[in-house]
């Protein structure tokens, strides 16, 4: 018996050892996507990053493109892991426009964002890779949806919905901006605080009007 618990007791451990240096290299597949783009991001680049061996990644990863793949979830992980604290308080706030637009900017700030942002690239030309990001966006809006419909208590409310979708649109396209520009971030929180005060105006007005949901 006692033979038999030891045998668990290590399958266990090397199960979290495993478990452990998969998370590595995919937080350092990230990492690497970030500061090197998707081209520049190589097996032996992220290697040196997670600080294991080429046969250690080999064993869990066949390739870049199976590796690439499994950040891709990785990543939408990491954004609901980061987002749930923040919910909560967000759900918890008298004013619940304010606290959603600066939730809905907080989740597109970061490296997972830029990482993303180079899988989107990326995705333009490999088909597999769109698959997966359409996945990804998916899922990803569709949690964003769910959060900022209680949050309104508007469920049924089609121009909420609409409203939401607008400013995702408008957070990211602020962000892609600031990766290709030299305008310091203070620029662009301004650019932020301004788009903020405009799609409150949207929303409120959503509110209001409640309208009847779309077939």
């Amino acid at each position: 018996m006692a033979q038999v618990k030891e045998v668990q007791a290590a399958r266990r451990t090397q199960e979290q050892r495993s478990t452990e240096t998969r998370r590595r290299i995919l937080d350092a597949t990230v990492s690497c996507l970030q500061e090197y783009g998707y081209a520049g991001t190589t097996t032996v680049r992220v290697v040196e990053h997670a600080g294991v061996t080429r046969g250690a990644l080999a064993h869990h990863f066949a390739s870049k493109a199976d590796m690439v793949a499994a950040a891709v979830g990785h990543i939408a992980a990491t954004r609901s892991q980061d987002a749930f604290p923040q919910i909560e308080k967000a759900l918890a706030s008298k004013d619940p426009i304010d606290a959603g637009l600066d939730l809905l900017w907080a989740m597109h700030q970061g490296t997972a964002f830029v990482a993303l942002v180079e899988l989107w690239v990326a995705a333009r030309t490999d088909p597999d890779l769109q698959r997966r990001i359409k996945f990804l966006e998916h899922s990803t809006n569709s949690m964003l949806m769910e959060f900022a419909l209680e949050l309104f208590h508007a469920t049924e409310n089609v121009a909420v919905r609409h409203a939401i979708y607008t400013a995702m649109d408008t957070a990211r396209g602020i962000q892609l901006m600031k990766m290709v520009t030299t305008d310091s971030d203070a620029e662009h929180e301004a650019r932020w605080r301004r788009a903020k005060a405009n799609l409150r105006i949207m929303f409120e007005h959503a509110l209001a009007h409640n309208p009847a949901q779309m077939n």
